[in-house]
């Protein structure tokens, strides 16, 4: 092969296939007609003398009873002399004789076209009846130490059949398609000399065997490379960017890898509009290496500057995607802030279609760079949107969520949303106003009323509420790891109350509850919905004020941690913490409703809702004023399907401190079916030293983990 023979690696070479010619007869090079020229004798070559005449005659074999004087015969009367044909045998040449044994153990596979296999056609009777199958078996020789039978065994298109085809025919057409994959696959490591051979084989019962047998030749390594661009800042940005040293094996997806990281870095620093030409490798058969050249296109150094927008139906204009972007007009371009543009428009969910795109504008910018607008071509997705939600908890009971969210009611991104609860112990009304990216990217402004009434064991309350909030917390699309949120709310109650829990008396009250709740979370998990890794920290602190005959100021403060580790792909073990406090004013005095609880799916599961903690006489919990929880579960999962076993731990205490003592304990089982949005979820557990009153076991299921 020579070396440019071995150019352009980059297009796939096809197998070329070297038949031998047979010699023409004599016939064929000297015509009756022709004159015969004798050539010159040359002297350097080496053969035998001719020999003269009388030697030559001296070396024929002689004929028995000859006379010298005759006629040499015909050829026709010395074959008839030599062969007599019966008088009744037919006039045909005798059958060819059989191959001798070693022979024919010595010949070459046949190749695929001259194996004689069974048509497998419906017969003259019957011409709609079904054929067997043709039967087959697959060998695979020669990949050797290339590493590449799992990856061929996995493509090939004999193997897939199972050893099963209609027809011998399309076990051929495997057979040739499998040729075509060993060597694409072997080119694909940098065995470039490689060939592979499919041969059909038939056994004496009509079975066949398909034979692939592959010669890797030897592979090549990257010799010289070349990249041609023109100067970048910083100084050899490309030839960096460029994962490739000469030595390495020629590997394509190496190669490619190494040319889209050309491709990634450019525009991370600058070059918005530069392009990868396409590669040249000179392979060279006596080194067995091959010399790279790649072009590249860095074009200008860009800087940022406008957003332009268009589209028929468009969610909002050019000035509020201002507000949403997170680089500053002057800075040097980078992809990776336009990528965050396009993810930040998606998260709004207003758009069918959105894309980012940068545009040359040709004007010089700062440093010598050129300026580069954004421009976002737009559709509008409908704003309307009708969700919904339901679980079941044992002394909860069920509870239903459906909202209607119209989410570019204000534009921009200023939505109007109504929520309706149903349950058994629970219901209400709300309608909210909320922007997002009010202002300043991430961050909500929400106003919201409300309705509700709920009736549990601990107690009955009916409540109307306004509240305001500002508030940075994850999404879907960004999971963020600092959040917060701030506000004000004003609360109503009427709420009946156990004033007295040795006797059990009740009494309706009615509370004027003013609070300013502060909240700061710290998330390093991998995932919103089902973590696996990492862990997070969540710190809550409401200054709240109640008036009902007399003001009582106190301030609710709940601390929650949770980490999750992984001992396998398939295996997590999961656990968290909460402590919970109010101080500054007694029990009693705070609202049952605005109490602190234990128990229930998102507490300690085993016990009913609520169900933890002081109690009065009827066995009713009666709330308290700190708290602490601890869970440990490990969640195990296959394919879409988990199972969980977790130990949950907690208790309510009337002091302002958790005591960490009188711990109850549950145990139990759940199931997972995991979703594109998140697990869903359904465990069962039962209380350990269950006590009158308690649940004998409890159920919850839900959407999400249970922490």
């Amino acid at each position: 092969m020579t070396r440019r023979q071995a150019h352009h690696v980059r297009r796939m070479l096809g197998l070329i296939l070297v038949t031998a010619s047979p010699l023409p007869s004599i016939a064929q090079t000297i015509n009756d007609d022709a004159s015969v020229t004798a050539l010159p004798y040359d002297a350097s070559v080496n053969e035998e003398p001719i020999l003269p005449d009388d030697q030559f005659e001296a070396r024929l074999p002689q004929v028995e009873n000859a006379d010298p004087a005759a006629p040499l015969p015909s050829i026709e009367s010395w074959v008839d002399q030599q062969m007599p044909l019966q008088a009744d045998a037919p006039t045909q040449l005798p059958p060819a004789t059989e191959p001798m044994p070693e022979l024919e153990l010595a010949q070459p596979l046949p190749p695929l076209d001259s194996v004689t296999v069974p048509a497998n056609a419906a017969s003259d009777d019957d011409p709609n009846a079904k054929q067997p199958d043709i039967r087959y078996t697959t060998s695979i020789e020669g990949f050797g130490n290339s590493g590449l039978d799992d990856a061929f065994k996995d493509a090939s298109t004999l193997i897939d059949g199972k050893g099963r085809a209609e027809t011998a025919a399309m076990v051929q057409a495997r057979a040739q398609e499998d040729e075509k994959l060993a060597v694409r696959l072997l080119y694909s490591e940098g065995y470039y000399d490689a060939t592979a051979l499919a041969s059909l084989d038939q056994s004496d019962d009509g079975t066949l065997k398909a034979v692939i047998s592959v010669t890797p030749g030897k592979r090549y390594k990257l010799g010289e490379i070349v990249v041609t661009a023109g100067p970048t800042v910083p100084q050899g940005l490309v030839r960096k960017s460029l994962p490739l040293q000469t030595g390495d094996y020629i590997i394509a997806t190496k190669v490619e890898g190494a040319e889209a990281n050309v491709a990634l870095r450019l525009p991370e620093n600058g070059y918005a509009f530069a392009k990868v030409g396409e590669r040249d490798i000179l392979l060279d058969p006596a080194t067995a290496t091959g010399d790279y050249t790649l072009p590249v296109e860095t074009g200008p150094r860009g800087t940022f500057r406008n957003i332009t927008t268009s589209g028929d139906k468009q969610a909002f204009g050019a000035d509020h995607m201002e507000v949403i972007r997170r680089y500053k007009p002057g800075q040097i371009y980078d992809s990776r802030k336009v990528d965050d543009l396009r993810k930040a428009l998606v998260a709004t969910g207003l758009f069918a279609s959105v894309g980012v795109d940068p545009v040359r504008t040709g004007e010089a910018g700062p440093d010598g760079t050129e300026y580069v607008d954004l421009h976002v071509e737009q559709e509008a997705g409908p704003p309307r949107t009708l969700a919904g939600e339901g679980g079941y908890g044992t002394g909860q009971g069920f509870r239903a969520e459906a909202t209607w969210t119209h989410r570019n009611l204000f534009r921009p991104e200023g939505a109007l949303i109504g929520s309706v609860v149903a349950g058994t112990q629970e219901q209400g009304v709300s309608g909210t106003f909320r922007r997002s990216n009010a202002g300043k990217r991430d961050r909500t402004f929400q106003a919201g009323a409300l309705l509700n009434h709920q009736k549990y064991d601990a107690y009955e309350a009916f409540t109307a509420g306004l509240n305001i909030t500002w508030a940075r917390q994850s999404t879907p699309i960004f999971q963020k790891r600092w959040t917060y949120s701030y506000g004000a709310e004003i609360l109503l109650s009427n709420e009946q109350t156990t004033v007295d829990a040795a006797t059990g008396e009740n009494r309706r009250l009615t509370y004027f509850i003013g609070a300013v709740p502060v909240q700061v979370g710290y998330d390093r998990s991998n995932d919103l919905l089902n973590p696996t890794s990492g862990f997070r920290a969540n710190l809550r602190v409401s200054p709240e004020a109640s008036l009902q005959g007399n003001l009582s100021p106190y301030v609710r403060s709940t601390f929650d941690l949770s980490g999750y580790f992984p001992v396998s792909d398939s295996l997590v073990i999961a656990a968290r913490t909460r402590l919970g406090t109010i101080n500054g004013v007694a029990r009693d005095d705070v609202a049952p409703s605005r109490r602190i609880y234990a128990g229930g799916g998102g507490s300690v599961r085993g016990f009913g809702f609520q169900e933890l903690g002081p109690k009065d006489v009827n066995v009713d919990p009666i709330g308290g004023r700190s708290v602490n929880e601890f869970a440990v579960e490990g969640r195990y999962r296959f394919g879409n399907y988990g199972v969980v076993a977790f130990v949950d731990a907690g208790q309510v205490y009337e002091s302002q401190i958790p005591e960490f003592s009188d711990m109850r304990y549950g145990v139990g089982l759940g199931g997972r079916f995991y979703t594109n949005f998140g697990p869903f979820r359904a465990d069962i557990a039962m209380p350990i030293n269950r006590q009158p009153g308690e649940s004998k076991f409890a159920v919850y299921i839900g959407i999400g983990q249970a922490f």
